[in-house]
């Protein structure tokens, strides 16, 4: 049989022109898939940064709120021991003592990464802060405000002290308080009891002040490196 080195070097070609359009059809589709999976990681980093922003304002938001519980707490124990005369911040700190505060977390950009797939943030840290905060520190957090008992004051507290204070109060013809009769008519065990809520409140808001500023260090971290990662 008689070699035909024209049919030899026709197939040949052939065979590396299907090669070529073949790796070349494969290596533009990896390439568009990757400029896809990058400007993807891009937007979500994007709506995560903003999102952090908004949780560090309602961090601050927060932690500004128990600390006004604080001062509600100090200002009742003045009142209890006859130490305080001043009735004007009277409405406030009888407000504020027992308010509850719920944090807003902005999930949606995490949300929309779990949906397409960790794995879209190439950064193996990034991707374990980001993870780190979203599934622990902020599950942690939400149990912390709106699920443990001790730290639902209003539930937990309000009533007893409104039956401890109510007859001490003077109310306008709208039924505001107006006035408090000073030195306060407790009997001994309203006054202990009354202390002791005093107490655990505020010892419950010095520690949710002290793991939101944690939460609030590892906020700033996580969208300082996310910052960092989009300039590259």
């Amino acid at each position: 049989m008689k070699f035909n080195i024209k049919n030899w070097k026709k197939y040949t070609f052939e065979f590396i022109s299907i090669f070529i359009a073949v790796v070349s059809a494969f290596a533009l589709n990896n390439w568009n898939d990757n400029r896809r999976d990058q400007k993807a990681e891009t937007k979500i980093l994007r709506e995560m940064s903003s999102g952090l922003l908004k949780d560090i304002a309602d961090i601050e938001n927060n932690v500004s709120g128990h600390e006004t519980g604080i001062k509600a707490c100090n200002y009742w124990r003045r009142i209890i021991n006859e130490q305080e005369k001043n009735l004007d911040t009277l409405s406030v700190y009888y407000v504020t003592l027992t308010r509850t505060f719920f944090p807003v977390q902005n999930k949606a950009g995490y949300e929309t990464l779990k949906s397409k797939g960790l794995e879209l943030i190439k950064n193996d840290s990034l991707r374990f802060q980001i993870i780190s905060l979203y599934e622990y520190d902020y599950y942690v957090l939400k149990r912390l405000e709106e699920d443990s008992p001790e730290m639902q004051f209003e539930d937990k507290y309000s009533e007893e002290i409104n039956k401890i204070l109510s007859r001490n109060f003077q109310f306008s013809v709208n039924g505001d308080i107006e006035n408090l009769n000073l030195p306060l008519k407790l009997t001994d065990e309203e006054k202990q009891l009354f202390s002791t809520y005093l107490w655990q409140i505020q010892i419950n808001r010095e520690s949710m002040i002290n793991y939101y500023d944690g939460v609030n260090s590892k906020i700033e971290l996580l969208r300082n490196k996310i910052e960092e990662e989009l300039k590259q």
